[in-house]
């Protein structure tokens, strides 16, 4: 896969600090932003080693699944995506019909296999990993998120020469992984903030397995209830923020973290004169399915 590389983009100057997003968004068509950084090394080492097939898990809307799908079918893998929610494989044309991520996984000619979650639940224990091992021939098993340390050390791509002259790097998570790329190649002067989109205090014990510094902080305000939770105030911050700068952001990670960084930028969090950049990590075919939930509780929709 090769990489587009582009400039930072300029979004604002506010309370005298000056914010700029990274559009990791933009670096590929169809596998964009952190899912490229984790899947590159990923699937060198799985090609350098003859696997054939890639495995990996995921809920029903997961960005990882629809980028390891794309991904595999660009590399020449065979990829097999195991699915929370056995219920989803009883009627696979109704299913791919409501989910717009697994009808691009499935478009990628990704197989699925579809269990219930007490299954799911334990994924990562031996016994579950050696049924896996049995069931596909001679497979490459990568993690929920995509996150280890070969997906760490290609989100240490994420910063470049150029990102020196920041002061804060900001950055939204899931599982960790991009947090820890993006924090090890923090230069001396630099600091990380992490807007996780999970609620609960696991994600600091996650990101100190993989990291090689302290110089970091959890931003822990601004899940909006918990990992695909939104609020109308959440969906209107993201369809303004796209007529203002002309900038998409995703409901899951990005529209979170940079709701984020703009209450902080007004509430005088950062220093004056401070330089912000934003990584945006892309997601924005999670959008699809998101406006299907949203219309279905009657609420506003995001603007595409």
């Amino acid at each position: 896969m090769e990489i587009q590389i582009l400039p930072n983009q300029f979004v604002f100057q506010r309370n005298g600090c000056t914010v700029y997003l990274k559009r990791d968004d933009l670096i590929h068509p169809t596998v964009s932003g952190n899912k490229f950084r984790k899947l590159k090394y990923n699937l060198s080492h799985a090609k350098a080693h003859h696997h054939s097939t890639i495995v990996t898990y995921g809920g029903a809307f997961s960005n990882h699944i629809a980028a390891t799908a794309a991904a595999g079918q660009l590399e020449g893998f065979k990829t097999i995506g195991i699915i929370r929610g056995e219920e989803l494989g009883v009627n696979l044309e109704k299913t791919l019909s409501g989910n717009p991520t697994l009808a691009i996984a499935h478009e990628c000619g990704m197989d699925f296999d579809f269990i219930s979650r007490e299954e799911y639940r334990d994924k990562d224990k031996d016994r579950f990993r050696e049924s896996v091992l049995k069931k596909y021939h001679n497979p490459y098993i990568m993690p929920e998120g995509g996150t280890n340390a070969l997906a760490v050390k290609g989100c240490q791509e994420i910063l470049t020469d150029e990102d020196e002259v920041f002061d804060f790097v900001c950055c939204a998570a899931g599982t960790g992984g991009t947090a820890s790329g993006i924090i090890n190649s923090l230069k001396s002067h630099q600091k990380a903030l992490i807007f996780p989109a999970l609620k609960g205090n696991w994600m600091q014990e996650e990101i100190e397995k993989y990291t090689i510094n302290n110089k970091w902080e959890l931003i822990s305000d601004y899940h909006f209830g918990g990992y695909a939770k939104v609020n109308v105030e959440l969906v209107r911050f993201i369809n303004e923020f796209k007529r203002t700068y002309d900038v998409q952001l995703d409901p899951i990670y990005t529209g979170k973290m940079m709701y984020g960084v703009s209450r902080l930028v007004d509430e005088g969090f950062f220093p004056k004169d401070s330089r912000i950049l934003a990584v945006h990590t892309g997601g924005l075919q999670g959008i699809a399915g998101m406006n299907i939930l949203l219309e279905k509780k009657g609420l506003p929709k995001l603007h595409i």
